[in-house]
């Protein structure tokens, strides 16, 4: 499942993982969020719905480039740096690419679509 989150006029692909999380997030694209910058180490935004936490893992840990659901908060989280293990925090798959762009945005709103 590959998608595009655009920022302006700069567009990131991704790539979503096979799992039940990821396939109900991918079902509510497109989608038009507002991300926040939160912990000075991801982009937050709230989502429509909860997404399904069968055969999530307990937590992880956020990489740069990191598309995740935080479960305890229902929220989607993008990561551009390191974070410690989160319990609740569920990997949804990865942005590639420059991420100067997302960096750059606080309360802004972006599109994300299926490609």
């Amino acid at each position: 499942m590959h998608i595009t989150l655009t920022i302006g006029e700069t567009a990131l692909t991704g790539t979503l993982l096979d799992t039940p999380a990821a396939r109900d997030f991918y079902a509510l694209l497109p989608l038009q969020v507002s991300l926040s910058d939160f912990a000075q180490a991801e982009k937050i935004a709230n989502l429509p719905k909860e997404l399904s936490l069968s055969e999530a893992a307990a937590g992880s840990v956020g990489e740069p480039g990191d598309i995740a659901y935080y479960a305890p908060w229902g929220n989607l989280a993008i990561f551009y740096r390191h974070t410690a293990y989160a319990k609740g925090l569920v990997k949804l798959g990865a942005l590639t690419g420059d991420l100067s762009a997302l960096l750059a945005i606080d309360g802004d709103t972006v599109c994300i679509r299926a490609q």
